[in-house]
């Protein structure tokens, strides 16, 4: 089980209240994303688990490919600091000892964010593999015959995923494939991501273009062969965005290959990493029911 951590984090932020429980900060980050691993684990008992994690949320790469690349993001003033909610941003590293102190995997990769590790790992798993997010962008990742599949939080969160494989992928967008998924991304764009797309070309159109020719490059082969499968007004948008299109790819896509410590260990833990510092974090933050749910459904 791959955990998009943030996604899941700031869900928890927005949707735990805050309380006054003499934690020196807000606690609602905190106490709802050691719920909803609680709860993963209750519901789906995967044998391994990794809290994959934004070292850099705005890889290099990706903004020399498209400059605005998440901009609308950034902290007035800053062109490195996302912006984030004042009363969440001291709850992260308390999240980072927390999940240390209990002995659960988290994997960063500097340079990429948590869906370049999540890609990474999920390529490389021997077995069936849960990715657990609120965000579409993983979706590329869908992959039956690897047993790749995701638990899309955006809507039930983590009690009531919707589950989303290849059949749920043709349902919703008419692709079949998460590769396909991923060109049909890069053609509709993501205003999320600050990815324009290409102009007039929803996600219909999108998905009828690549059920079509394939897959994007097919696609633009065949336009540039001036095959008669277009419309005048998709030629005329398609090659419009022709600079788009070239540098779009490399933004989209989700790297499969982030350096990754060699040592990764992402089995569940037999006992309880650093005692002392759990009962640290407990005292301090008031978090002591949310961690006896979590070392419950992990039986220690």
């Amino acid at each position: 089980m791959l955990l998009d951590s943030a996604s899941l984090y700031f869900r928890a932020f927005f949707g735990v209240p805050a309380r006054p429980d003499g934690a020196p900060i807000p606690t609602n980050a905190i106490r709802g994303f050691t719920d909803m691993i609680a709860t993963l684990l209750n519901d789906h008992h995967p044998t391994d688990l990794v809290a994959c994690w934004d070292n850099d949320w705005r890889p290099a790469f990706r903004v020399a490919a498209i400059p605005t690349y998440k901009t609308h993001r950034l902290t007035a003033g800053s062109d490195v600091q996302e912006e984030s909610p004042e009363d969440l941003t001291p709850q992260v590293p308390v999240i980072v000892d927390l999940l240390a102190a209990v002995g659960l995997c988290r994997i960063g990769s500097d340079g990429y964010e948590a869906d370049d590790v999540i890609g990474t790992l999920a390529v490389a798993a021997d077995g069936p593999v849960d990715i657990v997010t609120g965000d579409r962008d993983l979706f590329q990742l869908v992959d039956d015959a690897a047993g790749v599949r995701v638990l899309y939080t955006a809507k039930g969160g983590v009690r009531a995923p919707d589950i989303i494989d290849q059949a749920a992928l043709f349902e919703r967008y008419g692709v079949r494939t998460g590769a396909q998924y991923a060109d049909l991304a890069t053609l509709r764009g993501d205003t999320s991501d600050g990815l324009p797309g290409v102009a007039g070309v929803g996600e219909k159109t999108a998905a009828t273009l690549i059920g079509r020719y394939g897959d994007l490059a097919t696609l633009r082969a065949a336009l540039a062969d001036g095959d008669g499968g277009f419309t005048p007004s998709q030629r005329s948008k398609l090659l419009a965005a022709s600079d788009y299109l070239d540098a779009a790819p490399e933004v989209v896509q989700v790297a499969r290959d982030a350096p990754l410590p060699a040592d990764l260990d992402p089995s569940l833990p037999t006992a309880v990493a650093d005692p002392q510092r759990l009962a640290e974090l407990i005292d301090v933050y008031r978090v002591g029911n949310p961690v006896s749910r979590l070392r419950t459904a992990l039986g220690i």
